[in-house]
């Protein structure tokens, strides 16, 4: 009997298959190899002294709380800066632009060139404008507008695919029910782009969490509680660098604060996505009734 009457699978068919397995298997592995060691050597130095104290002996002990606050703070102010501009270039790429228009190409064409741009070239770039030019100084401020110019090419992209993706036949159905543009976008296109621009919002949070080139020459190396946005700050992510490059005996606190970054990004991602499933499920049936 063949192989193909007996209903079992070709051995070049197994063999795919096996192949397919085997490098799923190791793919999971490489992603969860630097996550268990995280966890495994970070575990021992989280605390409620850690997640509320200060840092001292240059990060050796204490805790990371003036961290976390110069870390959110930045972070805020990049999303802040950043989510507003990348809307307004997501509605003029798939509202107002012809698609195939010199204008809508120009315009792809930049933010390709941007979003591939090295941190560290933004980094200069805020340090010149934003610390010099403007007189911000090495401050949050400075910080989180330089991480603005950096992710907002990333978020304006990913922004235009969520709303090219929320189809022409809704605004094609809006329209010939005698709603005006603004209406359908505000209506039905955003609604039904939700969850598209919560995957686009997640991915620029977690690059302004993780980077670290763009605020070494922005905002400072200060590991006080700032009092002000205009005061310096280290973000968790260049507190990491420093305990691990600079600090002898600072690697136990480098795996702590990794971990306690791992641990914000979760809580941050699951709050957007949540946030994000409200909405749409409140708009989705405002629009509906």
């Amino acid at each position: 009997m063949s192989a193909l009457g007996s209903g079992m699978p070709y051995p070049r068919e197994r063999l795919w298959t096996g192949f397919l397995w085997a490098g799923s298997l190791l793919v999971a592995a490489m992603l969860l190899w630097p996550l268990l060691i995280v966890i495994l050597e970070g575990s021992h130095a989280l605390s409620l002294e850690f997640f509320t104290g200060s840092p001292s002996d240059a990060g050796r002990s204490g805790g990371i709380l003036p961290i976390l606050v110069s870390t959110l703070a930045i972070v805020s102010i990049s999303l802040a800066a950043a989510l507003p501009l990348a809307f307004a270039i997501a509605v003029m790429l798939t509202e107002v632009c012809r698609p195939d228009g010199w204008i809508a190409t120009a315009m792809r064409c930049s933010l390709d060139i941007l979003a591939g741009v090295p941190s560290v070239v933004f980094g200069l770039f805020g340090l010149s404008l934003f610390c010099r030019q403007l007189g911000m100084g090495y401050s949050i401020a400075a910080g989180g507008l330089a991480l603005a110019c950096m992710i907002l090419p990333t978020l304006a992209r990913a922004l235009t695919t969520a709303l090219e993706a929320a189809g022409e036949q809704h605004r094609v159905s809006g329209a010939a029910l005698g709603l005006s543009k603004p209406a359908v976008l505000c209506s039905v296109t955003v609604p039904v782009a939700l969850p598209g621009i919560c995957a686009g919002l997640i991915l620029a949070m977690t690059r302004a969490l993780a980077e670290t080139a763009v605020l070494l020459f922005t905002s400072g190396y200060s590991d006080r509680m700032p009092e002000s946005i205009m005061d310096s700050g280290r973000s968790i992510s260049i507190h990491i660098y420093d305990l691990s490059t600079n600090v002898p005996g600072g690697m136990p606190n480098a795996y702590g604060s990794a971990l306690a970054l791992l641990l914000m990004l979760t809580v941050l991602s699951a709050a957007v996505h949540w946030g994000t499933r409200w909405m749409h499920k409140h708009m989705t049936g405002a629009s509906q009734r």
